[in-house]
């Protein structure tokens, strides 16, 4: 049963150069908005705008948002990831904060028998930082990066006052598993 078997997925933020991206080991059972909390302690997201996962032709967001069509979006607390899901290579889109258009591919890489004591849901492996909140999507956060190289300039110096201590390589496997293990 693919609900008792451990989906490993490669979530990359799109549009980023150098990647930002995580891996991680879930329950198949998972549910897209639990799904939804796991993205978002991985990568960093404070979990203040809307989200809405798109694979194949279906849309799947929080079934208590207005601000979808929900003609054309399933809710998404009760849609378990093995039920939309079946195979490796499978491609998922998950869309954050529809301001900014943050937007993630997610790659499942393996599905695999869970490990004897193993816990899920757990982080393998990632690296940079995810942009900070509200930054303006991949392009404001192209101008951060772009701020940190020209500290001195007058015109950028705004930006980086805004943006405060980020620093863009910062990845700390340890803490973001801790996290994990406060989800559930």
């Amino acid at each position: 049963m693919s609900e008792q078997r451990i989906y490993q997925i490669k979530i990359t933020l799109d549009d980023i150069r150098p990647p930002i991206w995580r891996r991680v080991q879930v329950p198949g059972a998972i549910t897209l908005a639990d799904l939804h909390d796991v993205i978002q302690v991985v990568m960093g997201w404070e979990n203040c705008h809307l989200h809405e996962f798109r694979i194949g032709s279906g849309r799947y967001a929080p079934s208590v948002n207005e601000e979808f069509d929900m003609e054309m979006t399933a809710g998404d607390t009760e849609v378990r990831l093995c039920d939309v899901v079946t195979r490796p290579k499978a491609k998922l889109r998950y869309i954050y904060d529809f301001g900014d258009d943050w937007r993630h591919t997610l790659t499942v890489e393996k599905i695999l028998e869970p490990e004897a004591g193993g816990k899920y849901p757990i982080c393998l492996a990632g690296e940079r930082a995810c942009p900070p909140e509200d930054c303006g999507g991949p392009w404001g956060y192209s101008d951060i990066l772009e701020a940190r190289k020209h500290p001195d300039d007058p015109q950028l110096a705004e930006l980086l006052e805004w943006a405060g201590r980020y620093d863009p390589e910062a990845f700390d496997l340890k803490a973001v598993n801790a996290r994990l293990r406060r989800l559930h």
